[in-house]
């Protein structure tokens, strides 16, 4: 029997155990909510870009991912790839469905309208010869006449004004394996235009490491780095202090090691 001085506590104690149940449903639905803010979307494309985003297994690598996938959790993130089409990847990015996506400044229509990190590695795009060619490049008038295997879809500021007026010929491909495949046919492809890691990595796949040369000279070299929204101002600079690290330690070197 309860005591008559405690009679008045009865309704409170009845309602306790619902009570408890509230609280603890709404402290997990609160976690549940800062574990979705603490993930990072990251934006790999469908069929990354070797050696900087590898998507062949079922686990993304690559130097770009690794260097992600090292930072991220340091900063309190998930990393979450997603794989868009580059031609969704700004909207997409602006509109919220990813959180990130790995561009040189100068690959953006309108960069102003983003956030860009500090450079992760330098893009560096050269020629690669057939080895028994004798040519080089230090300069466009170097082309002048040739024929040049080229992506689809790619941009390249500098030979474009002699690509419109037909002094060097550009003949697009789809496939990056195809940039040089081409350039075996014979005579009528000079050089194949990449990256010197991306073809590096491509020759050394394919086994043709010993069929090609790069040139001396590059035509152009961009910061490969992380796009973000503008609101993302805390994670950059959270980044940036991140990678400034992995630089001086050596653990940047060392991801840099695996894919050369």
């Amino acid at each position: 029997m309860i005591h008559r001085r405690f009679k008045h506590l009865v309704p409170v104690l009845r309602l306790l155990p619902f009570a408890l149940f509230y609280a603890a449903v709404s402290t997990s639905a609160w976690a549940d909510t800062q574990n979705a803010i603490k993930t990072f979307r990251l934006n790999i494309s469908p069929h990354g870009y070797p050696p900087y985003l590898i998507v062949d297994g079922e686990t993304p690598s690559g130097i770009l991912w690794d260097v992600m996938t090292t930072i991220a959790p340091r900063l309190g993130y998930e990393l979450v790839p997603r794989k868009i089409p580059r031609k969704r990847v700004d909207n997409m990015l602006l509109d919220g469905y990813i959180d990130g996506t790995l561009r040189a400044t100068e690959w953006t229509e309108q960069p102003d309208k983003y956030l860009f990190t500090r450079a992760v590695v330098d893009v560096e795009e050269v020629l690669f010869f057939h080895h028994e060619s004798t040519a080089d490049y230090s300069h466009p008038s170097d082309l002048f006449g040739q024929t040049i295997v080229a992506h689809l879809g790619y941009k390249y500021p500098s030979l474009a004004p002699y690509f419109e007026q037909e002094k060097i010929n550009r003949f697009n491909v789809s496939s990056d394996k195809d940039l040089f495949r081409y350039v075996l046919l014979g005579e009528r492809f000079d050089a194949a235009l990449a990256d010197r890691l991306v073809g590096q990595w491509i020759l050394r796949n394919e086994g043709l490491s010993n069929q090609f040369r790069a040139s001396t000279g590059n035509i152009s070299e961009y910061g490969y780095r992380l796009m973000l929204r503008k609101d993302w101002t805390e994670f950059a600079q959270g980044f940036n202090r991140e990678l400034s690290a992995m630089r001086e330690n050596g653990e940047l070197d060392a991801i840099l090691a695996n894919y050369r």
